[in-house]
């Protein structure tokens, strides 16, 4: 069983940047796809960025080029560097994982293991 703590949330003005963080135990993160989701309130939860047990990566079309995902196998850990931030980047972030290699995906129902969530909340 794989158990995900995501942190790192907070509060941050527009144009600030945030780094989350999401530490998994019950299994080394070499063997994992990991990746960030997010869901605002009202919405559907989307896909932000994942990174494959290779290193390979992916972003959502809203973050590319102001997010960067990122792992450290030796820490089990996944992290989200986020800068450039705005209000529309509100929302309940959340780690996933699950078993696999060799490929990326941002589609929720790919994921097994899920972070509790951590909140991150933008003003103007």
């Amino acid at each position: 069983q794989v158990q995900l703590v995501d942190t790192g949330g907070g509060s941050v003005e527009a144009g600030g940047s945030l780094r989350l963080s999401c530490t998994a135990s019950g299994a080394t993160a070499r063997r994992l796809l990991m990746g960030w989701f997010r869901q605002a309130p009202g919405k559907e939860r989307e896909g932000v960025a994942c990174i494959s047990s290779g290193g390979n990566t992916k972003y959502a079309n809203s973050v590319k080029g102001r997010f960067t995902i990122s792992k450290d196998d030796a820490k089990n850990t996944l992290y989200l560097q986020m800068n450039s931030l705005t209000p529309e980047d509100t929302a309940m972030y959340y780690c996933a994982a699950t078993y696999g290699s060799g490929y990326v995906s941002l589609r929720v129902y790919t994921y097994n293991y899920w972070g509790q969530g951590t909140q991150v909340t933008v003003s103007s």
